[in-house]
């Protein structure tokens, strides 16, 4: 038997490109895969959610179970009828109780983030410039709250401002009042409630964008003569405007719509759009009403938080 007989068969042509080939097949369908999931949870959760409500916000309600009408009819003669009522949008933008329901979620919202975002930094400053020890103890305190139910700790505050409560009596035992203060159902208690439970959802991002910052800016800046506070407005506070804004759309988002705290420690004068959707939904049993006010809102903060990614994207370019 000779030599070339007895040594290894030879590739046949072309496999090693057929190999490649087959190689980046499956690199393919793989990256499709990864990038197809997400997409796949925001149609399953989110578009198809989203276009049941929209279907409901353009019926009208009856008395029958589900109470709206349907939008397509068949006629007697087989024909398909299609009724589309758009008076729901301009019911709920002509009524004056939405209105000022939604005006003062915005406000109330609003207020929220700025006092989270007042709070928030200087915790993610101090966080971020601590030693590596600590930091992951301060971060764990931070989102220790997670790790009990948000209804829970709503609770809490029921009983730590109530008139008999821990801060009433610590401010009788200071001689600070002379008789317990009424702070539950008050805007004070909403607000108290909102900053504590999205407090962590501001510091997050927050911390995320200091703790990236090049320190060798700020010694730049010190060994040109600018003082500690001009530092912070003219280098730290523009470098870190991403962390800001992140943590604005993640408190400001879901504050607007925000039900349980108005219930639980706001008073009868706290309406925030949250509790009117909740009314007409499960009280008045009018769902077209509070499907065209989810969609309005869901509008509106889309416009909120496609206007600040402008605003943001023209800076960087800047």
């Amino acid at each position: 038997m000779s030599a070339t007989a007895r040594g290894p068969r030879a590739a046949a042509p072309g496999a090693p490109l057929r190999g490649a080939l087959a190689t980046g097949a499956r690199l393919g369908l793989a990256r499709r895969l990864v990038i197809g999931l997400p997409y796949f949870w925001l149609l399953l959760f989110f578009l198809v959610p989203f276009l049941i409500v929209l279907k409901i916000s353009l019926s009208t309600t009856a008395l029958r179970l589900p109470p709206y009408e349907p939008l397509v009819t068949w006629a007697a003669d087989g024909v398909m009828q299609v009724k589309l009522h758009w008076s729901n949008f301009g019911f709920v933008l002509g009524d004056e109780l939405y209105r000022t329901a939604l005006l003062n979620s915005i406000e109330i919202a609003g207020v929220s983030t700025l006092i989270c975002l007042l709070i928030g930094y200087p915790m993610a400053y101090g966080i971020a410039r601590a030693p590596s020890a600590w930091r992951n103890v301060l971060f764990l305190l931070v989102a220790l709250p997670f790790f009990t139910s948000f209804l829970l700790r709503v609770y809490a505050w029921i009983g730590l401002l109530g008139r008999n409560g821990p801060v009433n009596d610590l401010l009788l035992a200071l001689g600070l009042v002379d008789q317990p203060l009424q702070l539950l159902q008050t805007d004070f208690a909403v607000y108290v409630g909102m900053v504590y439970s999205y407090l962590p959802f501001m510091v997050l991002p927050l911390y995320a964008a200091i703790e990236k910052l090049d320190l060798t800016l700020l010694e730049a800046a010190a060994d040109l003569g600018a003082r500690p506070v001009k530092t912070f407005f003219t280098v730290t506070l523009p470098l870190t405007k991403e962390g800001i804004f992140a943590g604005c759309l993640l408190v400001f988002i879901p504050a607007v719509g925000e039900f349980v705290i108005p219930a639980l420690l706001g008073g009868p004068d706290t309406l925030m759009i949250g509790r009117v959707v909740w009314d007409e939904f499960f009280s008045n049993r009018d769902w077209p009403i509070a499907s065209a006010i989810a969609i309005l809102m869901l509008v509106l903060l889309l416009g909120f938080v496609v206007l600040l990614q402008r605003l943001q994207s023209r800076e960087g370019r800047a």
